[in-house]
C-alpha cells in the first residue's frame, strides 16, 4: 500500500497507549474540522447580512405590466433562477390557454341562442367544437387548485346568459393568485404529505393529456369562420392568451416547454402584495439582492402601497399608454390613462419616497402602436391633445411624458431626477432611448 494512502492502515499490533492516542487525535482532527466548518458557516452567514440589498417599489393600476416587468429583470439579472420555475409557468400558461378557449366557446353558445338571431352553419358548428372541448372545464379547474387560484365561482361561466350584448362586452376572466402564497413554488414546497404531492403531479399530467389530446380541436376551433364573425360583431378577442390560442398545437403538446417568451406573455394577476427576492448573477452586481415590492394595483388595494414606501431605493411607475381609450374595471366612468395620471401625482406628493429614485415607465408602447395604426384618434380620448399633432407613438408617448415630467417637477417634495424610457414588457427592448429629467 502507498505510504500517502488514506485513511492509513492501522498498526498491526497496536498497544493500548497507542490505541488511545490515536483516538485522541482522531477526536481533536475531528473537532477542529467541525470548528472550521461552523467558521466557514457563520462567515456566510454574515456575509448574508451584509451583502449589497436594492428595495425597489412597483406602482401603477392594475394591468399596467408590473408583473411582466418582475419577469423581465429576473430574466436579465437572474436567468438560472428565472429558467428554474418554468415547471411553474407552464402551469399559468396552461391555465390561460384552457380558460381562453372555454370562453370563447361561452361567447360562441350565447351569441348562437340569442332571441331573434339567425342561424347559420358557421355558428352551428359551435356545438361540435362545445361537445368535443368540454374536457378543458376540467383542465382549468385542475389548474386553479394546483396554483392556489381564485375559486372555482371566479372562473369561465359555464351556463347561458339572454342578453347577447353583455356577452359581446364580456372578456375572459383573469387569472389571479394572492400575493405572498408562494405560488410558483407550489411543486417542490406544496404542503401536506408526500401522497398528496404525488396526487398532485398525476392531476397535472392529467391536464396535459387533455390538453394535448384537445390541440387540434382548439386549432380547428381558432380557423373557424366563427372566429371572424364574432369580431366583426364586437366581441373584443384582443386578450393576452390569444397568443397561447395562436400557438395551440405547439403548446398544447405534451412535450411542450415553455419559451422565454411565453413566459413573459403568460397573465397572472396578483391580489395584495408579492415580494420578490432576486440575487444577482450579472458580472457587475453578482451577489447583490434585490428586493422587489409588486403590489395589486386595483382601487381596493392602494390603500395598502403607504407601508412599503418607506426605505426603499427606487420607485418604478408603469403607466400603459395604451389604455387611453379604456375605462377602470372598478369605475366605469374613469378613463385609465387619466387615473394613471391622478395616480402619478399622487405618488410624486409622497414625502416617505422623497429620497427614492424615481423611475417612469411608459409602457406597451406596442399596443399603443396598434390601435393608433387601426385609426383610433388619441385626440378623441384625451382632448388636452391638439388634433393638428400627429396620431402616432412618437408624439403620443412624448405628449404623455410632458405631463408626467411636470407633474413631477410640480409635486415632488424635493429636487430629484426623473429617469422616463418607453417601454414593451414583452419586448424585452425599449422602443426609445432612455431620458433623464432633472425636476
Amino acid at each position: 500500500m502507498s505510504a500517502h494512502a488514506w485513511p492509513p492502515a492501522l498498526a498491526k499490533n497496536e498497544s493500548e497507549s497507542e490505541k488511545a492516542a490515536r483516538i485522541a487525535a482522531e477526536k481533536e482532527a475531528k473537532r477542529i474540522s467541525d470548528e472550521i466548518d461552523r467558521a466557514l458557516e457563520q462567515e456566510k452567514q454574515e456575509l448574508r447580512k451584509h451583502r449589497p440589498q436594492s428595495k425597489i417599489l412597483l406602482l401603477g393600476q392594475a394591468e399596467s405590466g408590473k408583473s411582466t416587468m418582475i419577469k423581465n429583470f429576473q430574466l436579465y439579472f437572474c436567468p438560472s433562477s428565472f429558467h428554474a420555475e418554468t415547471e411553474a409557468w407552464r402551469a399559468v400558461i396552461h391555465l390561460n390557454l384552457a380558460r381562453f378557449v372555454n370562453h370563447l366557446l361561452y361567447v360562441l353558445f350565447n351569441t348562437n341562442t340569442s332571441a331573434g338571431r339567425r342561424q347559420t352553419d358557421t355558428i352551428k358548428d359551435y356545438r361540435i367544437f362545445q361537445m368535443r372541448l368540454s374536457p378543458l372545464k376540467q383542465v382549468e379547474l385542475i389548474l386553479s387548485r394546483c396554483l392556489s387560484a381564485e375559486s372555482s365561482s371566479n372562473l369561465s361561466p359555464l351556463g347561458g346568459s339572454d342578453d347577447s350584448r353583455l356577452v359581446r362586452a364580456a372578456t375572459a376572466p383573469e387569472v389571479s393568485v394572492r400575493g405572498g402564497t408562494g405560488w410558483k413554488h407550489f411543486l417542490r414546497k406544496r404542503r401536506g404529505s408526500q401522497s398528496k404531492l404525488s396526487a398532485l403531479q398525476d392531476e397535472l399530467e392529467d391536464a396535459r393529456r387533455i390538453l394535448d389530446a384537445c390541440k387540434e380541436d382548439i386549432v380547428a376551433l381558432w380557423a373557424s369562420p366563427a372566429i371572424p364573425i364574432l369580431e366583426q360583431e364586437g366581441v373584443d378577442l384582443q386578450h393576452h392568451a390569444r397568443y397561447f390560442v395562436e400557438d395551440a398545437r405547439r403548446i398544447a403538446d405534451m412535450k411542450y416547454v415553455p419559451t422565454a417568451e411565453d413566459i413573459l406573455r403568460a397573465r397572472l394577476r396578483t391580489v395584495g402584495v408579492e415580494e420578490h427576492r432576486m440575487t444577482m448573477e450579472t458580472a457587475v452586481e453578482r451577489g447583490d439582492e434585490w428586493i422587489f415590492y409588486d403590489v395589486g394595483g386595483q382601487r381596493n388595494q392602494r390603500a395598502s402601497w403607504a407601508s412599503y414606501f418607506e426605505d426603499v431605493n427606487a420607485m418604478i411607475f408603469l403607466c400603459p399608454m395604451s389604455a387611453f381609450n379604456q375605462r377602470l374595471s372598478e369605475d366605469r366612468n374613469v378613463n385609465r390613462l387619466q387615473d394613471s395620471m391622478s395616480l402619478w401625482e399622487t405618488v410624486c406628493r409622497n414625502k416617505l419616497l422623497g429620497n427614492a429614485m424615481f423611475i417612469l415607465l411608459l409602457n406597451k408602447a406596442d399596443l399603443l402602436h396598434a390601435k393608433l395604426k387601426a385609426g383610433v384618434q388619441f385626440s378623441t380620448y384625451v382632448i388636452n391633445y391638439d388634433r393638428s399633432r400627429p396620431n402616432t407613438v412618437e408624439g403620443v408617448s412624448s405628449f404623455i411624458q410632458k405631463e408626467m415630467t411636470e407633474v413631477h417637477r410640480v409635486y415632488s417634495p424635493r429636487k430629484r431626477q426623473l429617469h422616463v424610457h418607453t417601454t414593451c414588457a414583452i419586448v424585452r427592448v425599449l422602443q426609445h432611448p432612455p431620458k433623464s429629467e432633472e425636476t
